[in-house]
């Protein structure tokens, strides 16, 4: 018969506990140790239940804390993206992405390309998700609003240690690049980030223009021909040239349930050329 455990006991216990940082076991040993001695479970699977359940709690405030930082884009999952509107994204291959081991630990990247509202953030943002679920830690940022951080940094001659910091981070998502102006201040750091990263640390890039139009985003042709040598060095593209998702919903929206085909009048008609 086991001995009952006394206040003290207890209370040395959870000090034991505070002190090697176990706050799940700390929470949860009471419960177990009651189930242990009606069932009469072996030291060693009393000991293995509390770890696995620590170990869970771990995870699950990791992955809190990761996403805190990451700032994805809210409700942007990959349940939520519609990949029959985009058919030439193969979900077979994103999912494969999302398992992260193997691209991740050579540094390489991925690239979205297509029109604005054709989901290309949704799909990066979901992405970065899926990563931080599984363990990876994932920043999405508009790329003018990380480039504008930059500037201040090289300003405060902290750019270096700034481009270092972005490093433990697995993954970079730098959404909409082709809107950072065409200033040669802008691109620079914005280079000096790519080179930064080269073969290191991965980036996810979405851009509404094809790489033959990034002469508008890097004004110096050298400068765009070896930003874009470093992309697509180890590089996954996407090219989701689809209509507008936005759009097709707010046609969707205006014209509304309606009326079939056969009884529309001649009015519904006309506002429905109009609308197309």
């Amino acid at each position: 018969m086991n001995a009952p455990q006394t206040p003290i006991d207890a209370a040395r216990l959870s000090l034991l506990l505070n002190e090697l940082r176990l706050p799940a076991i700390k929470t949860l040993w009471p419960q177990f140790a009651e189930t242990a001695d009606k069932e009469g479970w072996p030291a060693a699977r009393f000991l293995a239940a509390i770890a696995e359940h620590e170990l869970a709690e771990r995870d699950r405030r990791r992955i809190e804390r990761h996403l805190a930082e990451g700032k994805l884009l809210p409700g942007k999952t990959l349940e939520s993206f519609a990949f029959e509107a985009v058919p030439m994204i193969s979900k077979a291959q994103v999912m494969a992405i999302v398992a992260g081991d193997a691209w991740l630990g050579r540094g390489a990247n991925v690239l979205l390309f297509g029109p604005p509202g054709g989901g290309k953030s949704h799909l990066a943002s979901a992405v970065g998700l899926a990563l931080i679920e599984n363990g990876y830690r994932v920043l999405f940022t508009r790329t003018t609003d990380l480039v504008q951080k930059l500037q201040i940094a090289r300003r405060d001659l902290g750019l270096e240690a700034a481009i270092n910091r972005l490093d433990r981070f697995d993954l970079l998502i730098l959404d909409d690049l082709a809107y950072v102006t065409k200033d040669q201040a802008e691109t620079s750091v914005l280079f000096e980030l790519i080179s930064a990263r080269y073969e290191r640390r991965s980036m996810l890039i979405t851009a509404n223009q094809p790489f033959g139009e990034w002469n508008k985003v890097f004004p110096d042709p050298a400068m765009t021909l070896a930003a874009v040598d470093r992309l697509v060095h180890h590089a996954i593209i996407f090219e989701m040239n689809v209509e507008s998702y936005r759009r097709r919903q707010a046609i969707e929206r205006k014209r509304g349930p309606g009326r079939p085909p056969t009884q529309a009048t001649p009015a519904n008609l006309a506002d429905a050329d109009l609308v197309d």
